[in-house]
This record gives structure tokens, C-alpha cells and sequence, in this order.
């Protein structure tokens, strides 16, 4: 990531950060905007507080790395979380937990496996070809995984007909999470494709509803949801909704 201007922001008492910005590029989600971030990185002894404290204000993290848009003449990506105490399960949503109710969903430490990168390069193949993530190699994929914090967490999904056996069922899909004082942050998942009439992408973020339920904690973080991007359409499903506006977060 190219690095360009940079100032500090203080989080937290006695607390000094320093931000970065990028230089413009072309816009992954909007073609004919330019992008720019600003960012900071997540090395130090209270990375996992730092980490909540911008998430909070609307940065996402990948790696070490904390992030938000910062663009010039566009305020399009907005960050949204679910209300998962409010959230309600309707006929669509129980349809979709009934048709994976053969899966099994276990919390695991952030590691990078063979297992696991395999499914990731499957799934890029196929629904991410010739994007940002599909040349990522084995040391990226590490990155991805185990460059984290101390409260990053990652569910395997299984077949539970091998698990019921005795055996490690097939993984068929993955979400790294963060977990956070008041929820947690959805920061990527993936899934075989080969089961793509189970809506495994909302599947997971069902699941991360119910466990945050299970939890006793408001909020699943979603990341950004971005007007005019429609890929990224699919988190207004997931209503109630709040979103970081100029006055804090606020029902949508």
C-alpha cells in the first residue's frame, strides 16, 4: 500500500497514532471514482483495544493493518452493523439455516492450514477470478490469518455426517471474525462453491447473529455497505441496521 501524507490522532487518554493516506487509485467498488485510505497499523501492546477503538469509528482491519475510506468528493462506503437482538428471523432466513442444518460450526484459533487455503483458492477461483484477492499465494494467505490480533477468531463450517463419525467433516466454508467488547467484526469469510445453492454467505452471517445472541451482545459489525455497488447490496438483507453517520452510529 502506497503511503502518502501522514498526521496523529489521539485514541484514548496519553495516546498518540499515526495515520497514513494513500495516494489515489481506481475505486474496486465504483470504477469511475478514485479511492483513497487512510490507515494505521495494529503492532503495538494494545492492539486488540486499538483495533476496537476503530472499528468503532468505522475502520476495517485486514492484517495488521486498520483502515478506512478517506476519498475525495465521495462518502459512498458507509459502515454498518447489524442489531443482533433485534434481528429477525423470518421465513427466507429459517429457510436458509434449515437447508445447513447439516453443518457443524466450531471456533478455532487464527491458523493458516492447507485445508483452509485450499477452500480460499477455490473459492476466489470462482468468484473472484482476475479481482484483488485472486493471485494471493500460500505467505499471503498466512497473512491473512495469523497477522491479526489477540481477539481474532475463525469458524470452521463442517459436514456433520463425517464429524458424527468420528471423523473431521469436509470444511466447506470459513469466517474470520474479531471479536469485540459490545459484538463482533465480520472481517472476511469463504465457502466451496460447489454449495452455492445453500446461501452460504448468508448462512454465516446468520450464525455470527445467533452467536452474538448466544454472547449476550448487541452488534455484528459488516463492514461497508457502499451505495451503487452490487456486490455489496446483500448487507442491507440484514435489517435492523446501523450505520456511522456525521452524528455516530443510527437505525437506517
Amino acid at each position: 500500500m502506497t503511503t502518502g501524507e501522514n498526521s496523529f490522532f489521539g485514541i484514548g487518554a496519553g495516546t498518540n497514532i499515526k495515520f497514513y493516506l494513500t495516494t489515489p487509485q481506481i475505486c474496486p467498488y465504483l470504477g469511475d471514482r478514485l479511492e483513497r485510505k487512510i490507515f494505521t497499523t495494529l503492532n503495538d501492546l494494545n492492539a486488540n483495544a486499538l483495533n476496537e477503538a476503530l472499528t468503532h469509528a468505522g475502520f476495517r482491519r485486514s492484517q495488521n493493518i486498520a483502515y478506512r475510506p478517506s476519498c475525495d468528493m465521495c462518502s459512498k462506503c458507509v459502515s454498518v452493523r447489524v442489531i443482533a437482538n433485534d434481528f429477525v428471523f423470518d421465513k427466507k432466513w429459517r429457510r436458509i439455516i434449515e437447508k445447513n442444518k447439516m453443518l457443524v460450526a466450531t471456533e478455532c484459533l487464527p491458523i493458516a492450514t492447507e485445508e483452509r487455503y485450499e477452500l480460499l483458492t477455490k473459492y476466489l477461483d470462482t468468484r473472484h477470478l482476475n479481482q484483488g484477492m485472486s493471485g494471493m499465494n500460500g505467505d499471503d494467505f498466512i497473512a491473512m490469518l495469523e497477522e491479526c490480533v489477540e481477539s481474532t477468531r475463525v469458524y470452521d463450517y463442517r459436514l456433520a455426517a463425517d464429524c458424527e463419525m468420528g471423523k473431521k467433516g469436509q470444511l466447506i466454508a470459513c469466517c474470520l471474525i474479531d471479536e469485540l467488547s459490545d459484538g463482533r467484526s465480520l472481517v472476511y469469510s469463504f465457502f466451496d462453491p460447489d454449495y452455492k445453492k445453500q446461501s452460504l454467505g448468508s448462512f454465516i452471517i446468520l450464525d455470527q447473529i445467533i452467536q452474538t445472541r448466544i454472547a449476550r451482545k448487541p452488534y455484528v459489525y459488516l463492514g461497508y455497505l457502499i451505495d451503487g455497488c452490487d456486490k455489496m447490496e446483500y448487507k442491507a438483507r440484514f435489517k435492523p441496521l446501523e450505520a456511522l453517520g456525521l452524528q455516530g452510529w443510527g437505525k437506517i
